[in-house]
């Protein structure tokens, strides 16, 4: 149950988790006296509205606001915008999954609201989410007020700003006003960031570079997640992440979406080579997937990062043997929380060489990376074919072509073990003598 009381309550067993009042107003000052320096975003319909304030007359370009952002403004509309103000990466998360279901729940029927982002441009880890609100009718923004006005009233990490259109025949202006603080400003149009907004807080956000950043989010949640605490159970010491020396025998590493056939490929290979199947997340974390599947990204990609590094400790020991055959690793991992932070077209995805694209430093890197590939309708009839549902983000691939775009060239730009293409709807056997040639030819075997 999502409860709004002076302690936030979340659903789940996230019932003892406070934001502390102290906390919360430090932060919130500290984004205050940064407040006319920020830009705005807000995603509508399928297209990024950047803003920012002028403190004089917006003068050119203000109308350009009215018309991309309000639309034709109707007579009774009313628009507001929630930002989480938490300084806490996990109660932030949390608290702003949580304030979705709630505006899902409670809000009027007609009432619309949209993901929304402010940030201080190319500063890192300055990005806050929120959302922006559209209220169609006098009767529905004054149910929305007296809901935000609740809100605000018991302590939540909220900013709550509405937007007022002054009917200015020469100019036309919207200004936004901060709730309970004395801040009013006019906008402008902003022009957009080089990249999403969203890659300013990917790292250890969305993406994990250590063990030891991945550890600390589930050691923060251990004593009132249950699951996060038979998670920590398992994990290695964090000595025995430390860098390595190379394997004796080459890991080999199969990436692709379900039903491009790395089962079969990488049963053939283990077969032929006599080497050792892994897989990443392995069967030890099988018991918790589902439960932190359901969780806000930094849990869920916390989780996974962990799986990598339980995974690498049996690459070690098996290595040290036979040859390793791993079905998916960290380009997994990564390519798929960088393509679903960054909501938008492939050119707003980091720099090809960013460093947001590296590989972690305390991971193994395998000696070959092969990138089964295939076309969408024949992994779906394959996927029918077997009776296998597919997860939240396999459906997204299938509906959502810039996801699947995203996730592509994500995969591709990964530094370290670069993928290898391989196309995928060729007879198995056929895929796997070009593979045994791609391992020849790359791992002397």
């Amino acid at each position: 149950m999502f409860r709004f009381q002076s302690i936030v309550y979340f659903r789940f067993p996230f019932h003892s988790l406070k934001i502390e009042t102290q906390a919360m107003t430090r932060r919130t000052m500290a984004l205050l006296s940064q407040w006319s320096s920020r830009v705005f975003s807000v995603d509508l319909d399928g297209e990024t509205v950047y803003f920012k304030f002028h403190d004089n007359r917006p003068g050119k370009g203000g109308k350009e606001v009215q018309q991309r952002m309000f639309g034709n403004v109707q007579k009774d509309a009313r628009y507001y915008s929630l930002l989480v103000s938490s300084g806490d990466k996990i109660n932030s998360a949390r608290f702003h999954w949580e304030l979705k279901d709630k505006l899902l729940t409670d809000l009027p029927a007609e009432c619309r609201f949209s993901p929304m982002y402010s940030f201080l441009p190319s500063v890192r880890d300055s990005l806050i989410r929120g959302y922006f609100l559209q209220a169609a009718s006098r009767e529905s923004s004054a149910t929305t007020e007296r809901l935000l006005r609740q809100w605000l009233q018991l302590d939540h990490p909220l900013l709550v700003c509405s937007y007022v259109h002054e009917d200015d025949k020469k100019t036309p202006r919207w200004t936004q006003s901060l709730w309970n603080h004395d801040q009013n400003h006019d906008i402008v149009p902003s022009e957009p960031p080089q990249y999403h907004p969203a890659t300013l807080n990917l790292i250890n956000s969305d993406v994990f570079y250590s063990f030891q950043a991945a550890r600390e989010v589930f050691e923060k949640c251990a004593d009132i997640i249950p699951e996060a605490a038979s998670v920590l159970e398992l994990l290695p010491c964090a000595s025995d992440v430390e860098a390595r020396s190379k394997p004796d025998f080459p890991v080999i590493v199969l990436e692709g979406l379900d039903a491009t056939g790395k089962t079969t490929l990488s049963e053939s290979l283990r077969d032929v080579l006599k080497a050792t199947l892994l897989r990443s997340p392995p069967p030890c974390l099988t018991p918790w997937r589902a439960r932190f599947d359901q969780e806000p990204p930094i849990l869920r990609r916390a989780f996974y990062a962990l799986g990598n590094y339980i995974t690498a400790q049996e690459i070690y020991r098996e290595a040290s043997k036979t040859p390793v055959i791993l079905d998916r690793f960290w380009h997994s991992t990564a390519a798929y929380a960088i393509a679903t932070a960054v909501n938008g077209p492939v050119s707003d995805l980091p720099a090809e060489g960013s460093e947001l694209y590296r590989w972690p430093d305390d991971l193994p890197q395998p000696n070959l990376v092969v990138l089964l590939t295939l076309d969408p309708e024949e992994r779906k009839r394959r996927l029918k074919g077997r009776g296998q549902g597919e997860t939240k983000e396999e459906h997204e691939l299938d509906l959502n072509q810039l996801f699947r775009l995203r996730v592509d060239e994500a995969y591709k730009r990964i530094s370290g073990p670069t993928c290898i293409s391989v196309d995928a709807s060729s007879s198995a056997e056929q895929v796997l003598q070009q593979v045994l040639l791609l391992i020849k030819a790359k791992c002397h075997l």
